[in-house]
């Protein structure tokens, strides 16, 4: 009696198990653009630092996530992490590469000083050039600016690389500051990076 109470025990577990399925990733949903909890980036595991929404006066631009191997909440620990990082962007309405390119540099004049964007204008100049192989952006696009230690910020869209690998940490940081500096593109994308929203 007890041994058959004992299987039909082991078999609803068993059903339960089978009928509870959780997915390999979650998902976070910032205005219909999904970004993955995890990302791999050489062969490190990142979390998901926070995701949000990039507008410029009404209309939706693109979702923008942030990978770091540990949560931080502070500009000065995202710049200061060590390991892989990842910025992720998916476009949300089509967007052309000279307005594109025309914000980003606007964004990094704005959160670097003189002496910092002098120290890293080749590797600027070097991702202008990026912008310059691409001539719309389109709805649905993702972009990735992944900085791998050792080699450098390496840009891919829709998966396949973009440019060559810039070495330095500063330029990296300095992309970063777009949206965690003191005058970011977007007030309220800076906060839900940092995961405070």
């Amino acid at each position: 009696m007890r041994r058959r109470q004992l299987i039909k025990g082991l078999m609803a577990v068993a059903v339960l198990a089978a009928g509870v399925q959780s997915p390999a990733f979650a998902t976070v949903d910032v205005a219909g653009a999904k970004f993955d909890d995890i990302a791999t980036v050489a062969g490190k595991e990142l979390k998901l630092n926070g995701a949000g929404l990039r507008t410029k006066v009404i209309f939706k631009v693109y979702a923008a996530g942030l990978y770091l191997a540990e949560k931080k909440t502070t500009v000065p620990d995202v710049l200061g992490a060590t390991g892989p990082r990842r910025v992720s962007i998916i476009m949300l309405r089509d967007v052309t590469s000279d307005e594109f390119g025309k914000s980003f540099m606007e964004g990094l004049s704005s959160n670097t000083d003189k002496f910092e964007r002098t120290r890293i204008l080749a590797q600027t100049m070097k991702f202008g050039e990026v912008f310059a192989q691409i001539q719309t952006l389109k709805k649905g696009d993702q972009m990735l600016l992944d900085w791998i230690p050792g080699e450098g910020t390496q840009c891919y869209l829709n998966g396949k690389k973009l440019g060559e690998l810039m070495p330095d940490l500063a330029f990296y940081n300095a992309v970063l500051r777009i949206w965690l500096g003191d005058k970011p593109v977007d007030s309220s994308l800076k906060p839900a990076l940092l995961g405070e929203r």
